[in-house]
């Protein structure tokens, strides 16, 4: 049987995070995961590899529990949601066919072609998840932060800064997709 789950409408998905970030501007904290990276990295030990890892991580401990509930909607996305029917433009899908070979869109969030075990395996598609991994990593700290915390923290405390960043990513994106990403895949 394959159920089809519908996204949250953004009447229900943006008042949430709304919730989550008056919650948390109420508590005084700021919402991003490159931090909760960090946390996370100083509770294992990383301080003797790098001073930025050498800070009172105790005190922000909160932010381990924004990776853990990210790592449990991680699992409940891809295990409950993977399987639904995505509507997409068949336009788009058709190009992703022809010139990418992603025959599955507009069946998985997450096609197979790109995030099945035997692909993770490949040593190209290792070698491009870690250079875009440290490429992120650095993006984040030399940026002062990752996507979610400019574009939905920053954003909405009216940093300019943040404005700035969100700009950039979009920019960025822009380039990845329509210049690098068919010259790394094609």
């Amino acid at each position: 049987m394959n159920v089809i789950y519908e996204p949250w409408p953004w009447y229900v998905g943006g008042p949430l995070i709304a919730l989550i970030l008056f919650l948390l501007l109420f508590a005084g904290k700021k919402f991003g995961m490159s931090s909760n990276l960090r946390t996370t990295c100083a509770a294992m030990g990383a301080e003797k590899v790098a001073d930025y890892f050498n800070y009172d991580w105790k005190s922000k401990r909160w932010n381990l529990m924004v990776v853990l509930g990210a790592a449990i909607g991680g699992f409940i996305a891809s295990n409950y949601m993977g399987n639904s029917n995505v509507e997409i433009n068949p336009d788009v899908a058709e190009q992703l066919a022809k010139d990418y070979k992603i025959t599955s869109a507009g069946e998985y969030y997450m096609p197979p072609e790109i995030f099945s075990i035997e692909n993770l395996g490949d040593p190209f598609n290792i070698a491009v998840l870690l250079l875009g991994g440290i490429l992120v990593g650095f993006g984040a700290r030399y940026g002062g932060g990752c996507t979610s915390g400019h574009g939905i923290s920053g954003l909405s405390n009216l940093q300019l800064p943040s404005l700035i960043a969100v700009i950039g990513f979009f920019i960025g994106g822009i380039i990845m997709v329509h210049l690098l990403y068919p010259l790394i895949f094609a």
